[in-house]
């Protein structure tokens, strides 16, 4: 850190600031996605606001469903650019279509929280009313999201 202009953090800022466990970072360190964290004279780890863009990207990346595995190699592959593009590519393209796959999943299990909502309701009223409960068939074929 020989730039005195360059602005640091501590590891708790940084695991603070994005809601995460110091361990967390260490992991990251020491798992190659993190590198370049010197420390101070105390031996303290010194982050620098790469370090803080570097993070938002892996952890957007873990968001998405990334491995450790893939950050790994999609930081490999961004260091070498140009020889590995069409694996940067692929690799991305592959997330996107595991993101595709997760949202149709997720959509298709608030359909059905949302069935089943509709239902307990109806079955609710029924209580109050003192009329029969709803039959499961009214409901199990209803799209809520629409």
């Amino acid at each position: 850190m020989n730039d005195m202009n360059v602005r640091t953090y501590g590891i708790k800022d940084v695991a603070d600031r994005f809601h995460i466990e110091q361990s967390a970072l260490r992991y990251y360190e020491d798992s190659g996605l993190l590198p370049g964290v010197e420390r101070n004279a105390s031996g303290r780890r010194v982050y620098t606001d790469w370090h803080i863009d570097r993070l938002g990207t892996i952890l957007c990346f873990k968001q998405a469903g990334m491995t450790i595995d893939e950050l790994q190699r999609f930081f490999a592959y961004e260091n070498g650019e140009r020889e590995n593009i069409d694996a940067m590519v692929d690799l991305l393209e592959h997330r996107h279509q595991e993101i595709i796959k997760q949202e149709q999943a997720l959509h298709d299990a608030h359909q059905q929280v949302l069935r089943k909502l509709h239902f307990f309701k109806g079955i609710r009223q029924s209580y109050v009313d003192g009329t029969p409960k709803p039959d499961w068939s009214l409901y199990a074929g209803q799209n809520y999201l629409q």
